[in-house]
């Protein structure tokens, strides 16, 4: 993964702005920046990701920063497998027995009633297949209030494998993935993560073209996640006119929220989509091609998502995603 991609051009949405305009733009753009952070009263969030002083996620000096729409180089952490974190007991709670146990990499054959209401948000339904694949990321304690951004189980053959954005985590320390979380509790059980990958690009230049990140995750009573609730396989060179399925925990909230919408090309390498309410919490989560099952995306990339709760946005998945994902797959145990 050390090849960078072509130079891109992006598209621009206001060239050569007067004196007035560009003070004017300045001064909507801290008053936007003020709405989306964890705390409404930091004007310095930007994108998706909770922050607050209790995260242990939050990028260092020397690695891509979580809370910047630009994160600061580091250095390369593609396929860099990190040691089980110490400071956090490998989960001990057991899935329950109603969960799914055969992994699945397809949509739902039966009629799809999450469509229903097209480009509207609403929580998505519990017991779902597809949804119990989409869980909540935490540094702490699972519980109400602690979880920071989303992310989806990605079908491997490893079958121990998450996606989730490149600036959610910069280090598996402490950080455990609750899959169908809601309401404080864990149905499926919770899976400790133990190695983050991200692409080159994302690793030593803060890329936001290259902004997703491939987490590994310890088995949980002998189970990996994805023997547990399923898993999504991996969507390249799709559409950028695709309908998805966007799915997000607000950081706010207790439940995922899911919406359906079909996407546009904001750059070469960049989705956008419209659902209103994706606040901080939501990076990070799925796209869900729905007339594929694949996923397409995941919240992040341009303004790390978004800095608008209504406009999100992806890097788009192609041959670097593709490739860091045969990597992993291929070095995980």
């Amino acid at each position: 993964m050390g090849q960078h991609r072509r130079a891109r051009s992006r598209r621009h949405r206001l060239l050569a702005p007067s004196l007035f305009t560009a003070l004017s733009a300045v001064v909507v753009a801290a008053v936007v920046a003020g709405t989306h952070g964890f705390n409404l009263s930091d004007a310095s969030a930007a994108g998706k990701e909770a922050r607050s002083a209790r995260t242990v996620v939050s990028a260092p000096a020397s690695s891509p920063a979580a809370t910047t729409a630009a994160p600061a180089p580091a250095a390369d952490t593609t396929s860099s497998a990190a040691p089980t974190p110490t400071d956090t007991p490998a989960p001990t709670d057991t899935p329950t027995a109603t969960a799914p146990t055969a992994p699945a990499s397809t949509a739902p054959a039966a009629p799809d009633v999450r469509t229903a209401t097209f480009g509207a948000t609403a929580a998505a339904p519990a017991d779902d297949r597809e949804s119990s694949t989409v869980g909540a990321l935490f540094s702490g304690p699972v519980g109400p209030g602690d979880h920071f951004c989303t992310a989806s189980v990605l079908h491997s053959a490893t079958g121990n494998l998450l996606l989730t954005a490149a600036h959610c985590v910069s280090s598996p320390s402490g950080v455990t993935f609750a899959p169908g979380y809601r309401d404080g509790t864990a149905p499926y059980g919770t899976w400790q993560v133990t190695a983050v990958h991200t692409a080159s690009g994302w690793s030593q230049n803060g890329d936001v073209d290259e902004d997703f990140a491939i987490l590994e995750t310890a088995p949980n009573n002998g189970r990996n996640v994805e023997d547990v609730v399923g898993g999504n396989k991996l969507g390249t060179d799709e559409p950028f006119g695709a309908t998805v399925r966007l799915y997000g925990y607000p950081a706010d909230a207790e439940t995922p929220s899911l919406c359906t919408n079909t996407t546009a090309e904001e750059s070469a390498y960049q989705r956008v989509i419209q659902c209103p309410a994706y606040p901080a919490g939501t990076s990070g989560g799925p796209w869900i091609n729905a007339a594929t099952g694949d996923v397409v995306g995941a919240i992040g990339g341009y303004q790390q998502g978004g800095d608008s709760d209504d406009t999100s946005y992806s890097s788009y998945f192609d041959h670097t995603i593709a490739a860091l994902y045969t990597q992993v797959e291929g070095s995980a145990p």
